[in-house]
């Protein structure tokens, strides 16, 4: 494994660490996201890191040279007492004229200094900021083009946790750590260089001081990255648990499992508590044992320097100038916790962001898309076969033609494959095998606006944003405005209804909708659809689960909608099958029949026997 430190793997203290009481049981995909991260290595995390963060890149130069001249700043102090005691203090005689021009001269620098510093810090906020915001946009972005099997394989605050927190942990390694590596690098090597010239018995001797913190340093950072990358994946579960709580807080009072859900939650919640001090006990190690370090060096310099000095041909002035440069030597050093603390929390968020943006997307758009026919669509499938991840096949080798302009009734039971087959319609996924044309061009070459402009997809239960219904409905096409949502509604026939809204058109829906009943959450799904305009439109049943009032006024709006444009519904309610051209009936992932609702039920085979059960539903409601 690539470390930041080097050094030999030892330390009794950091196995002291591994062994406390604050390790919990780790689950599989902790074990996996370990040997992960340590597989890489931390320098391969860091640079893949660099390279996803451009913005940690620019201006980089400009500003570790005005902190590297902020640190060249901190030599002057030791300098001047050099000169001071040297050049104005001879055989007890002081040349005030010698000490004030050199004192001043070194005041002017370090007021320089001072305002560079806070130039610096300004320079290192702003990029942080840069960095916080560019990663987030490009990993929401990247969120968005993961297919569906991604996300309905991983917990939505997981995914949360990878926009946020994940990210939120690279802010103090933008803000200093990465420019402070560069700074105490220079820092120590000009010092030492400095010590060197000065006495290099001196300088040998605070080496030898410092030799036992390499191996320690290198055990704690190996340590101190296993335990932060645990810790993000705890902060994740938590954020699971909890939009799993707020989510969930119907069923939850309705079952009366509050307790058992405060305990699921205070579970997550003491296992990340307890994974963060087993991570900050790496930090409460390295702090004093360099400050232990450092001291132990410094009272070296002075005991040998007031013993050996004269022998060494050591100048008073020199050894209290050496004791500044050995502080001096020691502070980036014992500032190294802190940095290394700072770094592998940057590189277990890092470690996460990478997990997700390094996972390819199962829909490629092409690099130049070809544009679809205007008006009413057709839609092929040849040989169209999917499976989801490693799973059985969903779909087996379905050859179907449904042309322009029709009205399509997708119905089967339960896993018979139909939803799969209107997602690869909507290029929600691509198929195993096989190709989905529309418009006779094949769904993969099209353009991406394209496709988004002329096929559109209206879910059994429309999400709607927490704005108004106004803004609900103009989230159809990009641009549209108040005329044009009110145009919508007026095509669908839904101003009665829309009128009879606290605020009317401007009336505020809630959180996904929860000021309106589930039938009139569609409502406002369809006259979304309506302002898009699509050539194909597909609807996953849009009168289910709702009151015959509301059911009533969802047909009439579906049934204007459905004009002059291709529609394909799942229908769960075979009451839509009824007045579809075409019926297509979906059993274990193959078209057993297709026709007219008519010709089907007398056909007597797999429709008769669902239309049969779905009318003796009816009945004893």
């Amino acid at each position: 494994m690539s470390t930041l430190v080097p050094g030999e793997d030892t330390g009794a203290a950091v196995e002291a660490i591994e062994g406390g009481d604050v390790v919990g049981p780790w689950e599989d995909h902790d074990v996996r996201s370990l040997d992960g991260i340590e597989g890489a290595g931390s320098l391969a995390v860091l640079r893949r890191g660099l390279a996803a963060s451009p913005e940690l890149r620019s201006g980089l130069l400009l500003t570790a040279a005005m902190a590297l001249a902020v640190a060249a700043g901190k030599l002057l102090v030791p300098l001047t007492i050099k000169m001071v005691l040297d050049r104005g203090v001879l055989d007890g005689d002081v040349q005030m004229g010698i000490v004030f021009a050199l004192t001043g001269v070194a005041a002017g620098l370090i007021l320089v200094g001072i305002s560079l510093e806070r130039i610096t810090y300004l320079r290192l906020t702003k990029t942080a900021e840069n960095v916080l915001y560019g990663l987030r946009v490009r990993t929401f972005a990247h969120l968005h083009r993961l297919s569906l099997a991604e996300h309905t394989a991983s917990r939505k605050g997981v995914l949360t946790a990878r926009v946020t927190s994940d990210v939120e942990a690279l802010n103090k390694f933008a803000q200093w750590g990465a420019v402070a590596w560069i700074i105490s690098a220079v820092q120590i090597v000009a010092v030492l260089v400095i010590m060197l010239v000065f006495s290099w018995q001196l300088a040998l001797v605070t080496l030898l001081v410092h030799l036992p913190l390499l191996p320690v340093l290198r055990s704690v950072q190996r340590g101190q990255l296993r335990a932060y990358d645990r810790l993000r994946t705890r902060v994740s579960e938590t954020l699971a648990r909890v939009s799993e709580t707020v989510l969930g807080m119907g069923v939850i009072r309705a079952y009366g499992q509050r307790e058992a859900s405060r305990a699921d939650l205070h579970e997550a919640v003491d296992q990340q508590y307890r994974q963060q001090l087993r991570a900050m006990r790496y930090f409460a190690l390295v702090l004093p044992f360099t400050d232990v370090v450092g001291m132990a060096a410094i009272a070296a310099v002075i005991a040998s320097g007031v013993w050996w000095g004269d022998a060494w041909g050591v100048s008073a002035g020199e050894l209290v100038a050496f004791m500044f440069l050995a502080n001096l030597f020691v502070a980036p050093i014992t500032q190294l916790g802190e940095v290394l603390d700072q770094t592998q929390t940057a590189l277990a968020g890092w470690w996460k962001i990478l997990d997700v943006l390094d996972t390819e997307p199962d829909v490629v758009e092409p690099d130049v898309g070809l544009r679809l026919p205007e008006g009413s669509l057709g839609v092929r499938a040849e040989g169209l076969e999917f499976r989801y991840r490693e799973g059985d096949l969903v779909l087996r080798g379905l050859d179907i033609d449904i042309p322009s302009g029709a009205s399509v009734a997708v119905v089967g039971e339960t896993g018979s494959g139909k939803t799969t087959f209107v997602k690869l319609v909507a290029r929600l996924a691509d198929p195993t095998l096989g190709r989905v044309l529309v418009g006779d061009i094949d769904l993969r070459e099209v353009d991406p606006d394209e496709r988004r402009a002329a096929v559109r997809m209206v879910p059994q239960d429309g999400f709607l944003f927490d704005t108004t219904v106004g803004e609900n409905i103009r989230f159809g096409r990009p641009g549209a405005t108040a005329a044009d949502a009110a145009d919508a509604i007026a095509a669908l026939g839904l101003g009665t209804w829309v009128a009879s809204l606290p605020a009317g058109i401007d009336t505020p829906v809630g959180e996904r909708g929860e000021s309106l009943s589930v039938g009139e959450r569609q409502l406002v799904a369809l006259a979304r659809a309506q302002l898009a305009d699509p050539g194909l439109l597909i609807l996953d049943e849009a009168t289910s689960a709702v009151d015959p009032e509301t059911e009533q006024a969802l047909e009439q709006a579906l049934a204007r909608l459905s004009e002059g444009r291709t529609t394909i519904s799942v229908a769960h309610r075979l009451s839509t099958a009824e007045r579809a051209d075409l019926i297509l009936v979906f059993d274990a992932g193959h078209v057993v029949e297709r026709g007219r609702h008519a010709d089907l039920v007398a056909a007597g085979g797999v429709y008769s026997g669902l239309h049969e059960s779905w009318l003796g539903s009816t009945r004893e409601q």
